[in-house]
C-alpha cells in the first residue's frame, strides 16, 4: 500500500509545483541550484517565523552580508540588531556561531549530508534535513508542520500531535520519491501552506485529492488533532529605570546563555513565576552601588509580554542618580535606544520608562 501511495503521492505533487510553485528570494529558480548560504539562512529565518515576515530580513541580510564569511566577520551586535523583529533570538546567536564555524573550519562550505550539518550551531534534525535536500538534492525526508498536516490528512491519521509525530514522519518517508528531492521537499510544505492549508483545506483543487484518504472519509477539516496545550503560567519582575545627570539611561548584556541570551535589556530582577515582588526583595537586586541612596519611584503602569511558554508581567522603578560610579552597563542618550539590539519586551520597558518625570 505504502509503495503504491509514493507513486500516487510524488508524482502528481512534483507535477502540481512544477507549475504553481511559490516565488520566494531565496528558493533557486527551476533548473538551477540552489546557494546553500541561502537555503540555510532562509530555514533559520524561518523557523517559528512566517514567510511573508522573513523576506524582508533574507533581503536585508543578504544586502550586508552577501557571503557566510561576510556574517562570519559581523559583529554580533550587528547581527541581534538586524534580526530584531523575527524573535526567538538564540536562532540569531547560533547563526553567528555557525557561520564562523563553516567559514574558519570548512572553508566557507556547508556539508552535503545531513550528519554532518547536524554537527553545525543552530542546526537541528529538520534544518539539516532542509538543507541536505533543497540545497544539495540529498535524499532527505523534510517533516514540518505543513508536512505533518499533510500526512495527517492523506493518511487519516487521527491521533493528536505531538503524540503522532514520528507515526507522521514515516509516513513521510514512506512517500519521499527516488527523486527530485529539493524539489519534492519543498512541493510538501508549498501544498501544506496554500492548499491544504489548517482550515478550510481547498481540497477540490488539491493534486492528491484522489490519495487523500481523510478527504474521503469527510475529515479533513479535523485534521490533525492535537492536544491541547497546558495554559501559560505567569512570571513578574521588577525592572530599574536609572538616569544619570545628562539624561543618559543604564542598560545592560544579558548573559549568553539563556532565554534572550546576549541581548541588551533594562536592568531587572529575575523573573519568576507565582507571587509577587516586594520593594525591600527587588531593590536587592537593583544594579546600584553598596550604600548609594536612591530615590526609586515606581511608574504608573505594567510591562506585559508573552513569550512563548509563558507571560511577564513586569513593574518599573525609576530613579535619577547623581553618580554613576559603580553602575555596570552602557549609557544610552534617550535618542539612542535604536542603536541597540532591544528585545520587544524591553522596548515596552522603554516605552513606559521614557514617561519618567525627570526626564523632561
Amino acid at each position: 500500500m505504502i509503495d503504491a501511495a509514493t507513486t500516487q503521492v510524488a508524482a502528481p505533487l512534483l507535477a502540481w509545483y512544477d507549475h504553481h510553485r511559490r516565488a520566494m528570494p531565496w528558493r533557486a529558480l527551476p533548473g538551477k541550484a540552489a546557494d546553500p548560504y541561502h537555503v540555510w539562512l532562509s530555514e533559520i529565518m524561518l523557523q517559528q517565523t512566517t514567510v511573508a515576515t522573513v523576506g524582508p530580513y533574507f533581503e536585508r541580510f543578504l544586502a550586508r552580508w552577501p557571503t557566510v564569511g561576510d556574517l562570519a566577520a559581523a559583529d554580533l551586535d550587528d547581527v541581534l540588531h538586524g534580526w530584531q523583529g523575527l524573535g526567538y533570538y538564540a536562532r540569531a546567536r547560533n547563526l553567528h556561531k555557525c557561520a564562523i564555524v563553516v567559514s574558519a573550519e570548512l572553508g566557507g562550505v556547508f556539508p552535503d549530508t545531513e550528519a554532518d550539518l547536524l554537527k553545525l550551531p543552530g542546526i537541528g534534525p529538520y534544518t539539516a534535513a532542509a538543507i541536505a535536500a533543497i540545497a544539495f538534492d540529498r535524499r532527505a525526508t523534510v517533516v514540518d508542520g505543513n508536512v505533518e498536516r499533510v500526512m495527517a490528512r492523506l493518511f487519516a491519521v487521527e491521533d493528536p500531535l505531538p503524540g503522532s509525530k514520528e507515526v507522521l514522519r514515516e509516513y513521510a518517508i514512506s512517500v519521499t520519491p527516488d527523486a527530485r528531492f529539493g524539489d519534492y521537499a519543498q512541493a510538501t510544505m508549498d501544498l501544506g501552506a496554500t492548499i491544504c492549508s489548517p482550515t478550510k483545506p481547498a481540497c477540490a483543487i488539491c493534486p492528491l485529492t484522489d490519495s487523500c484518504a481523510a478527504r474521503r472519509l469527510g475529515i479533513a477539516g479535523d485534521l490533525p488533532k492535537k492536544t491541547p496545550k497546558a495554559e501559560r503560567p505567569t512570571r513578574r519582575g521588577v525592572a530599574f529605570w536609572i538616569v544619570a545627570p545628562d539624561g543618559s539611561v543604564l542598560l545592560r548584556r544579558r548573559v549568553e546563555s539563556g532565554l534572550l541570551g546576549g541581548m541588551m535589556e533594562v536592568p531587572s530582577t529575575d523573573w519568576v513565576p507565582d507571587g509577587t515582588w516586594t520593594r525591600d526583595d527587588a531593590l536587592k537586586q537593583a544594579p546600584v552601588a553598596a550604600g548609594q541612596v536612591v530615590d526609586w519611584h515606581e511608574l504608573k503602569g505594567m510591562v506585559r509580554h508573552t513569550f512563548t511558554h509563558f507571560h511577564l508581567e513586569l513593574t518599573v522603578l525609576a530613579a535619577r542618580v547623581e553618580d554613576t560610579n559603580g553602575l555596570e552597563g552602557v549609557w544610552c542618550v534617550p535618542g539612542g535606544f535604536g542603536d541597540y539590539a532591544l528585545p520587544t519586551v524591553m522596548k515596552k520597558v522603554v516605552r513606559l520608562g521614557m514617561g519618567f518625570e525627570p526626564l523632561a
